[in-house]
């Protein structure tokens, strides 16, 4: 019987301590969603933009023309920057 006690009482706590993460995550969710920033805000394409116009400044700098291949890069860039803001554009 007092196996049957402590399996019991494992169980319980294994219950509460998974209820109580579950609640912790919704209101973690609940939270974070509040706080976001405003739907006009396109704070990650934004950022992409700005990885990408690094990213061809590199290449521009860059010796050699690599085959064709660097310039070809560059203008991928910048077709992928272009679709970037007509995705933004979208949005609104």
């Amino acid at each position: 019987m007092t196996v049957q006690l402590k399996i019991n009482s494992r169980y319980s706590l294994v219950m509460k301590t998974s209820f109580t993460s579950s609640v912790l995550a919704v209101v973690a969710l609940a939270t974070f969603s509040m706080v976001s920033p405003s739907f006009g805000e396109q704070t990650h394409m934004d950022a992409a933009i700005g990885y990408l116009q690094q990213a061809k400044e590199q290449l521009q700098q860059a010796e050699h023309d690599k085959g064709g291949w660097r310039v070809q890069a560059i203008k991928d860039i910048n077709q992928v920057i272009a679709d970037i803001q007509k995705g933004k554009a979208a949005a609104k």
